[in-house]
């Protein structure tokens, strides 16, 4: 039997920690992911093509792992998808999907890996969140989007139980500089009985 990885998802303390499991974990993710029924993609990507004029514009999938989110993404309507990720054996499992124009492997302890301005809107499926990307990465993605740029995300039961994460997105929200366009909270990993609430933000 394959061993499981989604456990120990959510008890790594530091970046070097989380990049060991995603190496280890590349070959079976969407194996092992698509077993406990993971449906935040297809969520996500749904929503957001219903909030999006021009679905051929491009898209940044930052975090695009193996490339689900990507899959979900094209199914969903887009046409012109990049994805970011910072873990080379991730983006090995991702290239063969075909679904990305380009791929690219980001360095994490890059403070702007996106220039501003270059995507008028960035997908995050599944992954700001406990043991994945720190909270930071939240202001690093809407720092990276001109006003009226939109920006799409999920926050797990994980996340969502921890303030450093769900404080970044009130700060944008409660402060004026992001508008909330639409959430809503239902399955993450079912099979799991982790829920998650997907969001689309217009920076204002």
């Amino acid at each position: 039997m394959a061993k499981q990885f989604l456990d120990e998802a959510y008890h790594l303390d530091s970046a070097e920690d989380t990049q060991a499991l995603y190496n280890d974990w590349a070959a079976s993710y969407d194996a092992e992911t698509g077993e406990n029924g993971y449906a935040t993609p297809g969520r996500l990507a749904e929503a957001l093509a219903e909030h999006v004029e021009d679905l051929t514009a491009p898209i940044l999938d930052f975090g695009c792992g193996t490339g689900l989110s990507g899959l979900a993404l094209k199914l969903a309507g887009f046409k012109t998808i990049d994805g970011m990720d910072p873990n080379a054996e991730m983006l090995a499992q991702a290239e063969p999907k075909g679904v990305y124009r380009t791929l690219t492997e980001i360095d994490v302890t890059d403070p702007n890996p996106i220039s501003q301005g270059n995507y008028a809107t960035i997908a995050a499926i599944g992954v700001i969140g406990t043991g994945a990307a720190p909270p930071e990465t939240f202001d690093l993605l809407m720092n990276a989007l001109d006003r009226g740029g939109i920006m799409s995300f999920s926050f797990n039961d994980h996340a969502m139980a921890d303030a450093s994460y769900t404080t970044r997105l009130d700060e944008w929200v409660d402060g004026g500089k992001a508008r909330l366009v639409y959430s809503a909270y239902g399955p993450h990993l079912p099979k799991r009985d982790i829920n998650s609430t997907i969001y689309i933000l217009e920076k204002t």
